[in-house]
């Protein structure tokens, strides 16, 4: 699979880019245990030009976790292109248009998935953005507004044929938000679709190496994106690698204490790369959502102590008690 000039080789996995959760940190890890491609944080196209400091923290690239894409939403044109050439500055792989975020902040101002009814706008933006820059131009939208209007077939073809390079299409559509179970269905028509030649990059709901296998074998997507299973948990793309490749659980799975290494280095990374505060932010939601945690006895209120912690410190020995915990189970 390509997009533009980058080969990402067969049946490549994605990191889906999360509000708060791909920092560069995350990130990085994600790259080491497989993720063929990482995406930043999205970003307000309104935020980048007025070089708001916390959205332009977010833009932030390692070279070590190439190739990456930067996400960028917003509700116009002028804004959109602005934002994507000083986007370009900063040299991502990929400039990806966010039309498919639900939330309420975004969608009703009319941007990310509240493009979806507008949709002239959101092909004039396409259009303008794809003329604007040199960096190869990615969209990510939903099914539709609603199960009354599931429009991704004709959609898929109009945003093609703005130029964009390749297409995520998340199986939900926007009144769903993240509810219910993602439709896989309309994806595999996108793509089974003779006058479609861009990659179709499937995501919703895939949480497990052998939903992977079978999004890539049932739906025939070009790519998989893989989003909140990540969360906490950075080596399912091993995982999800393996499986894809028929290798089964050969070789997929870290130890236990590998594993609390991982998110210990995740937490290190994110301290010396921003600061003490913001790093503890961005990290311990990873750490009480993992699932390595899942077996230890009446964990709430150590899930408690990690969202509250507040010193780098205090947080390695939570992590170090749940070590010892899990290995006495």
């Amino acid at each position: 699979m390509k997009i533009g000039n980058i080969e990402f080789g067969p049946r490549p996995l994605f990191l889906a880019p999360m509000e708060d959760v791909t920092d560069i940190g995350f990130r990085m890890l994600c790259k080491r245990y497989g993720a063929a491609m990482v995406y930043t944080e999205f970003v307000s196209a309104d935020a980048i030009i007025r070089s708001i400091k916390s959205t332009l923290s977010k833009m932030v690239i390692d070279e070590a976790e190439r190739p990456v894409g930067i996400q960028i939403y917003g509700k116009d044109v002028d804004s959109m292109v602005e934002a994507a050439r000083i986007v370009e500055q900063v040299r991502p792989d990929v400039i990806d248009l966010n039309f498919g975020c639900p939330v309420k902040k975004v969608a009703a101002k009319g941007a990310g998935s509240g493009l979806l009814r507008n949709i002239p706008l959101m092909l004039e933006i396409t259009r303008a953005v794809v003329e604007a820059v040199k960096t190869p131009v990615t969209a990510k939208t939903r099914l539709g507004w609603d199960m009354d209007h599931l429009i991704i077939a004709d959609l898929a073809e109009q945003l093609q044929d703005c130029g964009i390079l390749a297409l995520t299409i998340h199986g939900r559509t926007r009144s769903q938000m993240y509810t219910g179970k993602a439709d896989w269905t309309p994806i595999g028509e996108v793509k089974r679709n003779p006058r479609i030649h861009i990659p179709i990059i499937g995501n919703g709901d895939i949480a497990t190496p052998e939903q992977a296998r079978q999004a890539f074998e049932a739906y025939g997507v070009d790519a998989v994106m893989v989003g909140r299973a990540t969360f906490g948990c950075p080596w399912i793309f091993r995982e999800m690698r393996n499986a894809v490749d028929g290798m089964g659980d050969s070789g997929s799975s870290l130890d236990l204490d590998t594993k609390i290494d991982v998110l210990e280095e995740q937490l290190r990374i994110n301290v010396a790369r921003i600061d003490e505060y913001r790093g503890i932010l961005h990290t311990r939601r990873h750490l009480a959502a993992s699932p390595i945690f899942k077996g230890i006895p009446d964990f709430r209120q150590t899930r408690i102590a990690m969202l509250r912690a507040t010193t780098e410190e205090e947080l390695m020995t939570i992590l170090e008690s749940c070590r010892t915990r899990l290995k006495n189970l």
